[in-house]
């Protein structure tokens, strides 16, 4: 079924941009993203994720494992692996943490593009604090994030749906949030969490077009990214850059 018209010259969207630009872009290369948030307090992961991934990863065996991913300075993950010794704790982030120090047994603070960056193990925990709002691709992530948990492991990142759009602008959140409930994600619109319990493979019907990184604020108040998708089955853009 084709549910999108070819784009008429007063519908053609921004600019878009491939993820290989939108990294080294200010909105994206950012020194702000989680710099200032601990794990537990007013500013923190367990007040943004709504509970705290010390106290799950200990209910989760003597070696739990936890991935968060756009990680900045990574001051909650390393009062994570303080706490938990025997925890293996990564942490991703573009930038990478700009306060040299040394980081605890069990934790590694990794700078790298998660568009292209994979890891060697399955987590118990991933978490993405207002990450996915500078990721271009972010349905892709969220296809291989679901990959990387354990059996029994949870996902939880924040998403803005009203930042899905299709190539000629319009709002695509309501496809894209009805196939991520299909195989198996949970969205609270509330929170703007959405939360995925136990690994699985995950293959979701769009093909990702590009990136508008002058998009606005989105509503955290911040500059964000917006990400353009065909859905499958519609009729290509003329533009589509891929």
């Amino acid at each position: 079924m084709i549910d999108d018209a070819s784009p008429t010259a007063a519908q053609l969207p921004p600019q878009l941009v491939k993820d290989d630009e939108l990294t080294g872009h200010s909105v994206v290369a950012n020194n702000v993203m989680n710099r200032e948030r601990v794990l537990t307090g007013v500013n923190s992961y367990s007040r943004e994720l709504g509970f705290d991934p010390a106290e799950f990863l200990y209910s989760h065996g003597p070696a739990p494992a936890w991935l968060d991913m756009c990680s900045g300075e990574g001051l909650a993950l390393h009062a994570a692996a303080r706490q938990l010794p025997q925890a293996i704790i990564t942490g991703v982030d573009l930038v990478g943490p700009l306060l040299p120090s040394a980081p605890p047994d069990g934790l590694e603070l990794i700078t790298a593009d998660l568009g292209r960056w994979s890891p060697e193990r399955r987590y118990d925990l991933i978490t993405c604090v207002h990450g996915l709002h500078y990721i271009g691709d972010r349905l892709s992530l969220l296809e291989r994030a679901a990959s990387w948990l354990t059996e029994t492991g949870l996902l939880v990142a924040h998403l803005d749906p009203s930042t899905l759009r299709r190539f000629d602008g319009s709002d695509l959140s309501r496809p894209v949030l009805r196939a991520l409930r299909a195989v198996g994600f949970h969205y609270s619109a509330r929170d703007h969490r959405l939360s995925l319990r136990g690994g699985r493979p995950v293959t979701l019907p769009f093909t990702y077009l590009g990136a508008d990184p002058q998009a606005g604020p989105n509503y955290t108040g911040q500059p964000a990214v917006a990400s353009y998708y065909r859905p499958h089955g519609s009729r290509p853009p003329a533009f589509d850059n891929r």
